[in-house]
């Protein structure tokens, strides 16, 4: 008995004399055992001692991902649940029914029914709400009811949901979905090849490597990549996607850390595809990561137009760390820096304003820095385009549009009172947009804009200083001006509301498919693309 006791005290002494030795002997060290006892005997006393019955995972869980708000939004902390969904994510393909849905507290929304898989055979359509999966309801599973639409192959699963205020039942069977990095390409009438790259998993390259091969052999002589949208992924496959348009043995991108080991440069390793065919790269707000590491190689190298917006700005790299029982630490360790040397992280997590949020960089103190050929590009988070389009932009209207769904229930509004053949007969028409701009205004959306954040912070002096009884009637004044803005300000950002608007609407149609295809025709950034591709003076004037 007497050995084991030995025992158990001895083996916490040699973990703590590992961990110790793990943490290169940093200055702070102290500092962090000191919180970690603190913390451990804290948990400890609420579980044994709080008036009520305790429940240890959900407390630890909570105190986790507030410790995490304080870093940035993409240090979290994993469970099993979660480190399967990136698994799936990296690798392209999962078992399921087939959909892309959002998880809420009381139902599961369908956000996009991917053609032909389980899901779409069952007739169930964006916008449906599931609100009981099997005998068991979504409002009363405490944990991500997603994972429930999840299972083996072929195995059952009866769905009831809601659509347009009615229950309706349905049931499928799971099926293996396979998640395309490339869903579509083209050869457009002027002999531009169109590659649409909606995601970088694991088979990225090859399927870019692919579709450019076969677009080269039916004629094309010039490519437009489509990047807008495209949330990033794995950085390897940024480098082999840029090595198919770029030589072997150039630095793609810099990672750069206050940990030496992170500090790392990454250079193309392989013979390229084709490194003289004209190329233009389409990005907006919503391209992100490894999109950006890729259209900016693309523009720092001088080897293609950058067309549309200014990208997201997200230029943190994440390592997945394995911790106890299956869960991981997924940890920000690094920034991405482009071969100009420019930060492509817009938002600044280690500044932060008043609110709490991080500090974006002001345009005035954007830093200067030159392509291969001596072009002036900037820092300041993301990629600014070589040609800017109003309708790829993202104003702080749009983004609160989409962040409360507005685009998406008017969309869902629109499919059930209007029909629709085929996709080159739609047109979004100017009753088409009062009217979204009616159910705007019905439907509760709100939003603040820049001045009015700084008005409120100014109110809140005002009243500590007993200044707001005698400045009233000018906030008055000052308030109904920027709800006169605000009211104009659908109309002023009507280009890039109608772009996301129509992209949602023939989407409820004719799937993802139908949208590529109906963009080939229709699509201002593809047709900016396609005028500068086909004119050789433009296109080396932009480049040189």
């Amino acid at each position: 008995m007497k050995k084991r006791i030995n025992r158990m005290i001895i083996l916490p002494v040699i973990l703590i004399g590992i961990f110790i030795g793990t943490v290169s002997f940093k200055s702070d060290f102290f500092e962090i055992a000191k919180q970690i006892e603190i913390f451990t005997t804290l948990f400890k006393e609420i579980n044994m001692n709080y008036v009520d019955e305790t429940n240890p995972a959900a407390l630890m869980d909570t105190a986790i991902k507030s410790m995490l708000t304080d870093l940035d939004p993409y240090t979290n902390y994993w469970n099993e649940q979660d480190v399967e969904a990136a698994r799936i994510n990296s690798a392209g393909e999962y078992t399921g029914i087939g959909a892309l849905v959002k998880t809420g507290p009381k139902a599961i929304t369908v956000v996009e029914a991917y053609k032909d898989y389980p899901a779409d055979k069952a007739g169930l359509k964006a916008g449906d709400e599931i609100i009981k999966i099997g005998n068991i309801s979504v409002a009363d599973f405490e944990e991500d009811a997603g994972e429930l639409l999840n299972g083996a192959p072929d195995s059952n699963i009866s769905i009831t949901y809601r659509r347009q205020g009615e229950i309706r039942t349905t049931s499928l069977k799971r099926s293996s979905v396979e998640l395309n990095a490339v869903p579509y390409y083209k050869l457009l009438d002027d002999n531009s090849g169109y590659i649409v790259l909606s995601r970088f998993n694991a088979k990225a390259s090859t399927e870019v490597a692919r579709a450019l091969k076969d677009l080269k052999n039916q004629g094309a002589n010039k490519i437009i990549l489509d990047l807008r949208g495209n949330p990033g992924g794995l950085l390897n496959e940024a480098i082999n996607v840029s090595n198919i348009f770029i030589p072997e043995g150039e630095l793609i991108v810099t990672t750069k850390s206050s940990i030496e080991k992170y500090n790392r440069e990454y250079f193309t390793k392989k013979e390229p595809i084709d490194t003289k065919i004209p190329l233009s790269v389409l990005v907006n707000g919503r391209s992100a990561s490894a999109s950006e590491i890729v259209a900016g190689a693309i523009q720092d190298l001088d080897r293609g137009v950058i067309v549309g917006a200014r990208s997201f700005g997200k230029g943190l790299v994440q390592r997945p760390r394995e911790l106890a029982y299956g869960t991981q630490l997924k940890i920000t360790i690094s920034r991405y820096y482009t071969p100009s040397g420019r930060c492509i992280q817009a938002l600044d997590y280690r500044r932060r304003d008043e609110e709490g949020k991080a500090v974006r960089t002001k345009v005035e103190d954007y830093n200067e820095f030159t392509t291969r050929n001596g072009r002036k590009v900037y820092d300041g988070g993301g990629i600014l385009p070589d040609v800017k389009l109003e309708t790829s932009e993202f104003s702080d209207i749009t983004q609160a549009l989409l962040m409360q769904d507005a685009i998406f229930n008017y969309a869902t509004k629109y499919y059930y009172s209007h029909e629709l053949s085929e996709p080159g007969d739609f047109n979004f028409t100017d009753t088409d947009f009062n009217d979204f701009k009616d159910y705007v205004n019905k439907s509760g959306f709100e939003y603040q804009t820049a001045t009015e954040r700084e008005l409120n912070e100014m109110l809140e002096k005002a009243e500590d200083e007993k200044l707001r009884a005698r400045i009233s009637s000018e906030i008055n004044n000052i308030k109904t001006e920027i709800n006169n803005y605000k009211r104009q300000e659908l109309d002023s950002k009507k280009p890039e509301i109608m772009s996301l608007l129509t992209d949602e609407i023939i989407k409820r149609y004719f799937y993802k498919e139908g949208l590529y295809e109906y963009y080939t025709e229709n699509n201002p950034e593809i047709e900016r693309a396609k005028s500068i591709l086909n004119n050789p003076s433009e296109y080396s004037k932009i480049l040189n």
